[in-house]
């Protein structure tokens, strides 16, 4: 057979080119390139993108942050409605370091519907071995201070920032406040004082988030959640500066003339 033995089968072949070449040419023109690639790529994608949707999902080998705790979850602590209840669950408290090193968990003592609230800074020595805030020398001349504005001990709330003892006694540091000041916010709710005096610097500062000193806190009346505030001197300071008692005793002074002035308005 020679090669001009099927010249109909190359004129075939040629006029099927010619169509298909034809047919690209109008799609150009049409659609331009762009329209052509876009169909070759989902052509080649598409048994792909099957592949991937069969594929089985990749077993958790193990829980990822946050996954234990369910999102929004409050603690049971938050919704109690007396103080004897809420003490019941944070007593065995452990999220910080102090509650590893306490003696005992200083929560609070007073009349559980006070109307004026006194808040220190921190359990020192003597408050660690009884459990109870302000029972040293410091706590004997905060009785005193009371008893000349004519308070009981009993008849007002006394706490501290930390329900915890720092050691030595030092600076409460920003993660065990962080962790405790919540549980002094809620006995904030519950007692719902009429005044509040905050003891000291360190009280003032993280129950109001202010860095003003104390000399520019001291005889003003702030507020927290509402409720008035004002700022003296710790007890523990007075023992070690004695010329601070003078301006201590204008200070509450002042909290009694608020604290009466308030009790009549609502009377």
């Amino acid at each position: 057979m020679t090669e001009h033995s099927n010249p109909s089968g190359r004129d075939s072949l040629t006029h099927v080119l010619s169509r298909v070449g034809e047919f690209l040419k109008n799609e150009l023109l049409l659609f331009g390139d762009i329209h052509i690639m876009e169909h070759s790529a989902k052509s080649t994608e598409q048994p792909l993108a099957r592949q991937k949707q069969e594929q089985p999902e990749e077993p958790l080998l193990f829980d990822l942050p946050g996954r234990s705790t369910p999102a929004g979850k409050t603690e049971q602590w938050v919704e109690t409605q007396t103080l004897d209840e809420l003490n019941s669950l944070i007593c065995t408290c452990l999220k910080c370091p102090l509650g590893q090193t306490r003696t005992k968990f200083v929560f609070g003592v007073g009349n559980p519907r006070a109307s004026l609230m006194l808040v220190g800074e921190a359990p020192g020595a003597d408050e660690d071995l009884q459990g109870e805030p302000f029972v040293g020398r410091a706590g004997q001349l905060l009785n005193k201070i009371l008893e000349a504005i004519h308070f009981r001990r009993e008849e007002v709330y006394i706490c501290n920032i930390l329900k915890c003892r720092p050691p030595n006694n030092r600076t409460p540091q920003a993660e065990e406040v962080e962790q405790c000041l919540p549980y002094l916010r809620k006995q904030i709710e519950l007692v719902k004082p009429k005044v509040i005096l905050c003891l000291g610097l360190v009280a003032a500062e993280h129950l109001l988030g202010t860095r003003e000193s104390l000399t520019r806190l001291r005889g003003r009346v702030l507020t927290y959640e509402g409720v008035p505030v004002m700022v003296t001197y710790h007890p523990a300071a007075l023992l070690r500066n004695p010329n601070w008692k003078r301006p201590a005793w204008e200070d509450v002074q002042a909290v009694r003339k608020l604290h009466d002035e308030l009790l009549a308005k609502d009377a």
